[in-house]
């Protein structure tokens, strides 16, 4: 009997807490909210008592929030979330009113937490035909792929062309992100906002496409192909089969022996490349075949070098560009190799115009071992997009790899290739040393038209090994006799390593380095950006480089007023101006500009 009646006991308790459980987490807070829900029409319908011209008339449906009713003190007591200290959302709570069979009716949406009203509170389901986001190229038609369907909860299947409001446009032929905004509203006024995003966007190989027609690569002399990329300037010679685009160096970078090009493109070019214009470069299979004498029109490629992110172009490049004056773009001021050399021991150059013997020629034969100019060619990604510039010269594609510095920057933290203005002269960053300086190479030669100033190394009897401590010498009057030109406290103290050479300059090859500390020397042969520059001027000035050789025969290195490298002996009376190479401090501080050669950094 006992027994029995503690079962009783614990099933009457049991049955008490799940009731107290039910009541406390289900009821009462149910209880509180409908209690609510009714508090918030009838401070609605006071609003509107008082309100009355603002009413909604005819079909229209008016919504007031519970921020405004509280704002207004149709309210003063707090709607609780249940389980939680929160608030009911002032935002969503609502409380809509239109008239129906000559009554005005009242809706009430209260948001607090896991309870919500049951009352329909959101808009109509709008989707999309096509994708939400398109891009499209520069020039294309856009043509808007429609609405598949709407669908409310009250209104049920509305009709898209009725239903639904489109507004915003594309503009294909200007380059940008445009929104195309779908919005539906149902007949309790709760809106929908659907957003369709069409990037417009300049592709570079489709600028091409359009631009070549049926051609596969430009000819003669265009002023729409110029290209920019890690701050160096490119032409576009046309596209592969794959539709990735050519481009080509638009000026000399160094000055390199042939059988050593590989090389230096290897070591010294491609590692100039910032990582983010790597990522655009695609390998490919360079035209690189023997060419007879008798061959050099051919337009057809029989031999290719191994999948390679850069190498030269070749005879039939230049063939293949040649327009209907016999002029290309593909033939530099200065002397430049192109692939598809006659043996081991000759290969040819090619320029705008040769003198001489090879007048009227489109290319000379000269020995492999001399040093004459590198225009590298690359393959940039097809699909790369374009972010600024028309292709002009003064303008040209760039891709946003690099950015441009702001005021403030510290030049050390700076891109090789980039133009800065020091002293009235531009200069180019070379390299960003590890001890914070900066290596730069002066555009031009020191001084003005009026005052160029020239060097020699006036010792008749002795070789002519660059050294900065002979006084005679034309390295120690670079170093010493600048200042008369440039303020060389900008500049920082730096040990140079000068190669040396046993007979010819050759690449790689140096028997040894001599160690100097200086704040001013002239480049190497094979620096960066040591070939004269292109785009300074046509006037541009002969200067001395710092690779020289212990042969008796004065063998040292210059490059001539029309560009072309000194590969055999100086004779005595020989002088050249200076394009100096400096370590800018590592303090120094960027003030304004785009570090292009139109608009060089300027420094503070």
């Amino acid at each position: 009997m006992q027994k029995n009646g503690l079962k009783t006991i614990k099933i009457v308790v049991f049955i008490v807490i799940v009731g107290l459980l039910v009541w406390f987490l289900g009821v009462s807070p149910m209880l509180t909210f409908r209690k609510n829900e009714k508090t918030l029409e009838d401070a609605a319908r006071r609003y509107y008592e008082l309100n009355q011209e603002q009413l909604p008339t005819g079909q229209r449906m008016k919504t007031l929030s519970l921020n405004t009713l509280y704002k207004k003190s149709y309210l003063k007591e707090d709607f609780k979330a249940p389980y939680t200290n929160g608030l009911c959302s002032l935002e969503k709570s609502w409380v809509k009113v239109r008239r129906e069979n000559g009554e005005y009716k009242y809706y009430v949406y209260l948001d607090c937490g896991v309870l919500k009203s049951s009352v329909d509170h959101t808009g109509p389901q709008i989707k999309l035909k096509g994708n939400t986001d398109i891009q499209l190229n520069v020039g294309d038609e856009y043509k808007d792929p429609g609405i598949k369907s709407v669908v409310d909860d009250s209104d049920g299947k509305m009709d898209p062309e009725t239903a639904v409001t489109v507004k915003g446009e594309v503009k294909t032929e200007n380059p940008g992100t445009y929104e195309i905004k779908y919005t539906a509203v149902d007949s309790f006024n709760n809106k929908t906002e659907v957003v369709r995003t069409v990037k417009v966007v300049k592709v570079i190989s489709s600028l091409v496409k359009n631009d070549l027609k049926d051609a596969k690569n430009y000819k003669g002399s265009p002023t729409n192909n110029f290209v920019r990329l890690s701050n160096m300037y490119f032409r576009i010679f046309g596209l592969d089969d794959k539709d990735n685009v050519i481009l080509v160096a638009d000026e000399d970078v160094a000055n390199v022996n042939f059988p050593k090009i590989e090389q230096w493109i290897d070591e010294v070019y491609l590692p100039h490349f910032t990582e983010e214009a790597k990522k655009l470069l695609v390998k490919t299979k360079f035209c690189n075949m023997t060419v007879s004498e008798k061959d050099l029109k051919t337009t057809k490629c029989n031999s290719y070098t191994k999948e390679r992110y850069a190498y030269i172009p070749s005879v039939i490049h230049v063939n293949l560009s040649l327009g209907e004056d016999g002029n290309s773009f593909m033939k530099p001021r200065t002397m430049s190799w192109v692939s598809g050399a006659k043996d081991s021991k000759k290969a040819y150059v090619t320029r705008d115009i040769f003198f001489g013997d090879e007048f009227g020629q489109d290319f000379y034969l000269d020995d492999a071992m001399f040093n004459y100019g590198v225009r590298p060619m690359i393959v940039l990604k097809g699909d790369t997009l374009v972010v600024a510039g028309d292709g002009s010269s003064s303008n040209p594609y760039s891709f946003g790899e690099t950015k441009k510095a702001k005021g403030g920057t510290l030049l050390n933290t700076r891109y090789p290739g980039e133009y800065i203005e020091s002293n009235g002269y531009i200069w180019r960053i070379m390299e960003v040393e590890s001890d914070g300086t900066t290596k730069v190479l002066s555009e031009d030669t020191l001084g003005n038209l009026g005052s160029r100033p020239k060097f020699s190394s006036e010792d008749e009897e002795e070789d002519i090994t660059y050294d900065p401590k002979k006084k005679d010498s034309y390295a120690y009057k670079i170093n010493n006799k600048s200042s008369s030109y440039i303020d060389v406290n900008i500049f920082a103290t730096h040990e140079i390593k000068v190669p040396v050479y046993k007979k010819d300059i050759v690449y790689g090859e140096a028997t040894k380095y001599n160690s100097y500390k200086v704040k001013l020397s002239a480049p190497s042969m094979y620096d960066m950006f040591s070939a004269q520059p292109y785009r300074l001027s046509k006037n541009t000035h002969s200067y001395w480089l710092s690779d020289t050789t212990t042969s008796k025969d004065r063998v040292a290195g210059a490059i001539t007023d029309i560009g072309v490298p000194i590969n055999r002996d100086v004779p005595p009376y020989y002088d050249y101006g200076a394009r100096v190479v400096g370590y800018l401090k590592k303090g120094t501080v960027i003030s304004n500009g785009k570090g292009t050669f139109d608009s060089p950094y300027k420094l503070k």
